[in-house]
């Protein structure tokens, strides 16, 4: 996307191992004539659709479409969801005339350090370490209890350890935690893409009662600091419009990438698609 990875192959199957998501039933490839990945669709609750670049205007985009918002249906899902990012125009424009309205916004945020970023002094009684072995459970209770204020659903344990600390690209010393005590209330966890070259945070988290202190800047700068004594000179990291931490990030020093759009579609069930398709024949 944009010239860049966003993942690694620990992300897509992360991806595929979704509860609920049947590889059979539920993804789709298509290969050009020499046998090379054109598109590909996956639906389970929400979708993706993507179109390689030399293969778009050919119509893939639609059919994929279409086949996703069928699964679904047959799924029994009262609805679909698609991201796409703003500037590709006529993906956006496809959407729009399906009936796809727009739900949140997303930001790819980036934090450039040419020099060593600065760390600030933790408030009274935060001590900051690098993640370790055993702090897993722990971290997935307070990523997975503060992501409850905004997120439909909540992660297993098994399922967020596959999108973070079972990952491949998983960077403990790149992690940073915040203590009070013994008690943790701070997180961010990140991930070091090896086909990007910058380092990614994939979650940030402070527990309720910490916030407002100047803990989630305190984390990130810690991580930044760590992904530059590795040679890193770029930190990413993503976020949506439902969690308001986009001024956060920008205050942090961190400005926007590029941006996206979550798309939703409310569907009509199979029978009664079927029942219309019906009654139009006759």
């Amino acid at each position: 996307m944009h010239g860049q990875a966003r993942t690694d192959p620990g992300g897509v199957a992360a991806v595929f191992a979704r509860p609920g998501l049947i590889l059979e039933l539920d993804t789709l490839l298509i290969h050009d004539q020499a046998g090379r990945l054109a598109a590909r669709a996956w639906v389970d609750r929400r979708s993706e659709v993507d179109v390689h670049p030399q293969h778009r205007g050919r119509g893939l985009g639609a059919a994929l479409l279409d086949w996703a918002e069928a699964r679904a249906r047959r799924a029994g899902s009262e609805q679909i969801v698609q991201t796409v990012p703003d500037d590709h125009r006529d993906a956006v424009t496809l959407l729009r005339s399906r009936g796809y309205e727009p739900m949140v916004t997303e930001w790819l945020l980036q934090f450039a350090m040419p020099d060593e970023p600065t760390v600030p002094e933790p408030p009274a009684g935060i001590t900051v370490r690098p993640f370790h072995t055993g702090d897993e459970h722990a971290a997935y209770q307070l990523v997975e209890d503060a992501f409850d204020e905004w997120q439909q659903r909540r992660k297993s344990y098994p399922e967020w350890a596959r999108h973070t600390v079972e990952r491949p690209t998983f960077a403990p010393a790149m992690s940073a935690l915040a203590f009070n005590g013994d008690r943790l209330v701070g997180a961010a966890v990140s991930l070091d893409l090896p086909e990007t070259g910058e380092g990614y945070v994939e979650e940030v988290a402070v527990h309720r009662d910490h916030r407002d202190q100047g803990i989630a800047r305190l984390l990130l700068r810690h991580v930044f600091r760590a992904f530059h004594r590795q040679g890193r000179r770029t930190c990413t990291l993503a976020t949506h419009s439902d969690t308001g931490a986009l001024a956060l990030y920008l205050r942090v020093g961190m400005t926007v990438r590029y941006s996206s759009t979550v798309f939703r579609k409310g569907l009509r069930p199979a029978e009664d698609v079927a029942r219309n398709a019906d009654e139009l024949s006759r």
